[in-house]
């Protein structure tokens, strides 16, 4: 049974001892994406602005010898920001500063997917979920510490 389009997203959330425009800084940086990521599969920036803003394009080099196309399609200085690639559903990070830091929640949006059925099928949500955490592990490392997170 396909899950129902309202409940076709997956979130995580972690509170990192910095501030919100530190940690919204790391995730403008497409250079600083491969550094973060948790699933293993993004090795580097591919022709990108400097820094992400509403409409930017950039891409991403994956580790399967391919360039991922984004566009940020939701952006709002030091809260929030997201992208989507040409499966349509959409990465998301808000922030918002809460007592010892920053709440960041990242967000697997698969709702405006032509093919949720096919997601659902080969169980990306629920692999995508456990990547995001690792996600904001690695980011809670990258931004306390200065340090590159070891894979």
């Amino acid at each position: 049974m396909l899950t129902p389009k309202a409940d076709r997203h997956v979130s995580t959330t972690r509170v990192i001892a910095a501030p919100p425009e530190a940690i919204f800084e790391v995730l403008a940086d497409p250079a600083r994406h491969s550094i973060i990521d948790g699933s293993g599969t993004l090795v580097g920036a591919k022709s990108n602005p400097p820094r992400l803003f509403l409409g930017a394009k950039f891409g991403m080099q994956m580790s399967f010898h391919a360039t991922m196309r984004n566009k940020v399609v939701e952006f709002e200085e030091g809260k929030q920001i997201g992208w989507r690639h040409i499966g349509q559903h959409i990465w998301r990070y808000e922030l918002e500063p809460v007592e010892g830091g920053t709440k960041v929640t990242e967000t697997f949006d698969w709702r405006p997917s032509p093919l949720p059925w096919l997601l659902q099928r080969q169980d990306i949500p629920t692999k995508n979920l456990a990547s995001m955490e690792k996600t904001l592990e690695r980011l809670d490392s990258y931004i306390t510490t200065g340090n590159v997170p070891e894979s």
